[in-house]
């Protein structure tokens, strides 16, 4: 990998981590396009993401802040936070909606976590196959245009239960396969179980973080063990670069969803699994 390379590699991540369009996906096809490379590989995939994910931090970061503190402070008796504040307005019981989102965000990331260990071998082999990105870039693409045209719309993240939680921790976990995407697969479930895209998007995003960079982390430890098997300092200039285009692109998004549907989208990944289908069945491009 050259620096070029890098530096297309991580525009192209910071572009599409948030938007439904599955970004391992497009470093996948791109990393496959440029002269002389070739698939970037999943560590390089994960530890770029850790860039992006930085900029959902800086995005949230009164939120998450906010949800992290009132679930940290949940976890201890009302006799106790009492005694530490001496306020009886400062409690916060298990009730509290952020302190119940903290506990969804640790249920919803479980599946990617157990999913991702198991399957580990695949998700670096066999399921980066073109053939399978394609398909799934067409097949979850369809899946959500229904999913936006049949939701109802209505549902807010107070609404959100243990049981919705995991449903939107297994749409995530589908992430594992390139062409499906984190946003895309979460955003699809939870326009199925009736909840606004604003919801749907934001829940999206907070979820996304642990499992992000535990995924990052744990590869980029990999990474510096052995160093030959990946372009530390083209990893890093590209991970860098996914930070400041990320962040653009989440401020664009949450601007889009209060007015858009997904149906561009939806358009843009089925042209492009086409397109990837008939450079493969060409033979310019190999499986």
């Amino acid at each position: 990998m050259g620096w070029l390379d890098a530096i297309i590699l991580g525009i192209v991540q910071g572009l599409t981590e948030f938007i439904p369009v599955s970004s391992s996906a497009h470093l996948r096809i791109v990393g496959e396009l440029l002269p002389g490379a070739s698939d970037p590989g999943a560590i390089f995939t994960a530890v770029t993401q850790i860039g992006t994910e930085t900029a959902v931090v800086i995005y949230f970061w009164s939120d998450i802040k906010r949800i992290f503190s009132r679930w940290y402070r949940s976890l201890f008796s009302e006799k106790s936070q009492l005694r530490r504040s001496g306020n009886p307005s400062s409690i916060v019981r298990r009730s509290d909606p952020e302190a119940r989102m903290g506990w969804l965000i640790i249920v919803g990331s479980i599946p990617i976590v157990v999913l991702g260990l198991t399957f580990q071998d695949s998700i670096e082999g066999s399921l980066r196959n073109l053939w399978l990105v394609a398909s799934m870039l067409i097949g979850f693409g369809l899946l959500l245009l229904v999913a936006d045209l049949v939701g109802s719309r209505t549902k807010t993240l107070t609404e959100l239960t243990v049981g919705k939680g995991i449903i939107f921790g297994l749409a995530q976990a589908l992430a594992l396969i390139p062409g499906v995407s984190r946003s895309g697969g979460t955003i699809t479930a939870g326009l199925f179980m009736g909840f606004t895209r604003e919801a749907a998007a934001r829940y999206s995003f907070l979820l996304a973080i642990p499992a992000v960079f535990g995924s990052g982390f744990y590869e980029l430890s990999k990474a510096l063990r052995e160093p030959t098997s990946t372009p530390l300092l083209e990893t890093a200039v590209a991970t860098g670069i996914a930070f400041f285009v990320g962040l653009g692109v989440i401020a664009f998004l949450m601007r889009w969803l209060a007015r858009h549907g997904y149906w561009p989208f939806v358009v843009y990944r089925v042209l492009l699994g086409l397109v990837v289908m008939g450079l493969l069945s060409a033979g310019i491009l190999e499986p």
